[in-house]
C-alpha cells in the first residue's frame, strides 16, 4: 500500500509550524524544505513552498498556500497518551501561545489545527462492561476541557 501523508495547508507559516510540532513531540524532525520558485503566489521572496516533517514516525507535509483555506474541527489528530503526565504535556504545549481549549479533550493549537489529547484509560472506562461505570465516566468527560484521569476514574467508581 502506498504511504498516506497528512498534507497541512498554512497561510505562510509552514516552516514555523513544522519546527513547532517537532519541538512538541519526541522522536521528531524536519526532513526537508522546498524553496518556493520565483513567482509562486502567496510565497515571499526566499520563502519556502513546503516543509516535510516527521512526528514520532508519522510523516507530514506543510504547505505555504495562502489564506484561502483554514483548518476546521472536521479533521483532527488524536494523541494517545499513556498517562496524565503526557496529557498535561501535550495539552499545555499545544494550547500555549494562542491555542484554544475546547471540550472533552479537544483543542486548537496556535495555527488552528485541532487535536484530541486522550488518555488511554478513557477507552477502558468508556468500554467498561458495567453500563453505570461507563456512563458516569462519559458524563464526567463531557464536563471537562483537559481530560483528568483521576477524576474520570473517580466518577466511574462513584456509585
Amino acid at each position: 500500500m502506498p504511504a498516506i501523508t497528512p498534507f497541512l495547508w498554512f497561510d505562510s507559516q509552514a516552516e514555523e509550524a513544522a519546527q513547532y510540532y517537532v519541538s512538541v513531540f519526541p522522536n521528531s524532525r524536519v526532513l526537508s524544505t522546498t524553496p518556493a520558485p520565483d513567482g509562486t503566489p502567496e510565497a515571499s521572496a526566499g520563502g519556502i513552498l513546503t516543509a516535510e516533517f516527521e512526528l514520532d514516525g508519522v510523516r507530514f507535509t506543510a504547505l505555504n498556500g495562502g489564506p484561502h483555506f483554514q483548518f476546521t474541527e472536521a479533521v483532527s489528530f488524536v494523541i494517545d497518551c499513556a498517562d496524565q503526565a503526557e496529557v498535561d504535556h501535550y495539552w499545555d504545549a499545544l494550547t500555549a501561545d494562542g491555542g484554544e481549549e475546547s471540550q472533552c479533550g479537544w483543542l486548537k493549537d496556535r495555527y488552528g489545527l485541532s487535536w484530541q489529547v486522550v488518555p488511554r484509560q478513557l477507552n477502558d472506562l468508556l468500554g467498561d462492561p458495567d453500563p453505570g461505570r461507563s456512563s458516569r465516566a462519559m458524563q464526567a468527560m463531557l464536563q471537562m476541557r483537559k481530560l483528568d484521569v483521576a477524576a474520570l476514574q473517580a466518577a466511574a467508581d462513584a456509585g
